[in-house]
């Protein structure tokens, strides 16, 4: 039996595609293209200019030839709304709904592009594995990228069976609950099923996508949440803990308790794509503190009346957090500098301005020698 949006049977509730997520919001964006005919479908699957779309009718493979815009943040990505053709061989997607979401990170420190990874997500769950020492680092530039999007971003730490000591396993827990201000962080085994109803409970009813390195345990993770071994999985080497890439598209899939999953392959490179927000929210606490700055635009560097030198000094702020703040924020701003030649003008000018000052200071040093 097929529906169309526009047919009375069509509520959110009963639509065909409420598990996918369809729901008002998606039913009244889509209310045009009805009008012309055409199917709602969510994209599950993208690979080499074609991808599945789940419909009311089943899922259809779909050409992406009429979207094909010259910016590359606005390609067909799993977890889009799309409006296709009713039939035909082949069928094709003409259009995509307006985003809620999007997860993006920069293709390559080189070139000024963004590669949008997953769309219309709601929980962002970033899977760090406990099977090598924690990188907080990455940890905080996944989480940059995650509140950038829109997204509510989760962490798990994966392989808690292989910390068997309670206690250590709660410092673990302790050191990225600090280097991720307002964000849950559970700890899942999923060869124990420890953390896993929990995690299933925080996602269920809503669509997420899972992210992390190669042999991070992410998989796994999706098979244990699927309920069933979907998944391919590939054990990681014992030397560094890292895997081999077994995901090699986004896949988007039904959980048995409601709500989608979007699993990812492993993410070698996280660079940072206009998300200065992102790095705002994670290092929520230093932002604070520079609201208290003498100065309005203090560069916390040697400016007296620095409120983040003040709590560096008095140990209540990490070294190691300011200088990951700083250079997530350097990071972010040459991105957005290729796109932005306002900002490229002032980045130039501020080096000029460091330089002269640099040189003055060395002309009055040399003076004060003689």
């Amino acid at each position: 039996m097929s529906f169309s949006a526009a047919s009375p049977e069509a509520s959110s509730a009963s639509h065909p595609l409420a598990p996918y997520g369809w729901d008002e919001g998606w039913e009244a964006e889509f209310t045009p293209y009805a009008a012309q005919g055409l199917l709602p479908g969510r994209v599950v699957r993208v690979d080499r200019g074609q991808c599945d779309v789940v419909t009311p009718g089943g899922t259809v493979r779909a050409d992406t030839e009429f979207v094909v815009p010259r910016d590359p943040l606005k390609v067909v990505c799993t977890g889009d709304w799309v409006a296709v053709d009713p039939g035909g061989d082949p069928q094709y997607v003409r259009t995509l709904l307006p985003r809620r979401t999007a997860f993006v990170r920069s293709t390559s420190s080189k070139r000024s592009e963004g590669q949008i990874l997953a769309a219309n997500v709601d929980h962002a769950i970033i899977a760090v594995p406990l099977a090598v020492e924690l990188d907080l680092g990455r940890v905080e530039r996944f989480l940059a990228l995650a509140w950038e999007s829109g997204a509510q971003p989760l962490v798990v730490l994966t392989k808690a069976d292989l910390v068997p000591d309670p206690t250590g396993l709660s410092y673990l827990v302790d050191d990225v609950e600090t280097t991720a201000p307002g964000v849950q962080v559970l700890a899942v085994s999923a060869a124990t099923g420890e953390g896993v109803d929990v995690l299933s409970a925080v996602v269920s009813g809503s669509t997420s996508v899972l992210l992390g390195i190669s042999g991070a345990g992410k998989s796994t993770l999706a098979n244990a949440l699927l309920g069933e071994d979907v998944m391919e999985v590939r054990a990681t080497r014992e030397v560094d803990g890292k895997g081999r890439h077994t995901t090699t598209t986004r896949n988007l899939l039904v959980l048995p308790g409601g709500g989608v999953l979007i699993d990812t392959p492993g993410l070698r490179g996280v660079g940072l794509w206009d998300a200065g927000q992102g790095v705002g929210q994670v290092f929520a606490e230093i932002e604070e503190l520079a609201e208290e700055c003498r100065f309005h635009d203090c560069a916390h560097g040697s400016e007296p009346g620095c409120a983040v030198l003040a709590a560096l000094e008095d140990g209540s702020l990490p070294e190691r957090r300011l200088e990951s703040y700083r250079k997530l924020l350097r990071e972010n701003q040459r991105i957005v500098a290729k796109t932005d030649a306002r900002l490229r003008a002032e980045i130039r000018r501020d080096w000029r301005l460091k330089g002269a000052e640099g040189r003055a200071a060395m002309e009055a040093k040399r003076g004060r020698i003689r």
